[in-house]
């Protein structure tokens, strides 16, 4: 999937967080921002990553705030960011398992 617009998914209220999604021509790009980033950031981002793998993104800039999100939300907040920065949005359901 091509990412072709900016796109945001989630809040920045405890325990949840923001996905800011745009198009980028050369690459993965993703910056985190968490207040627990000295304990989990190296997890959260691994979960961000793995999601993009998933639904097949080589090129974006992912911008996270993290508020404290468990790993299904960080998930999920990333396919929806895709989902709505896609124009035509027909995942592998399987491969998000």
């Amino acid at each position: 999937m091509k990412i072709v617009r900016g796109a945001l998914a989630g809040t920045l209220e405890s325990s949840d967080l923001l996905v800011r999604i745009s198009p980028k021509e050369d690459g993965l790009e993703l910056v985190l921002n968490s207040e627990v980033i000295h304990q989990f950031g190296p997890h959260i981002e691994k979960v961000a990553r793995d999601c993009l793998a998933r639904l097949g993104i080589t090129e974006a800039l992912v911008v996270i705030e993290d508020k404290g999100a468990l790993d299904c939300v960080v998930a999920a907040r990333v396919q929806t960011a895709i989902s709505r920065a896609v124009d035509e949005w027909n995942p592998d359901w399987s491969a998000l398992s």
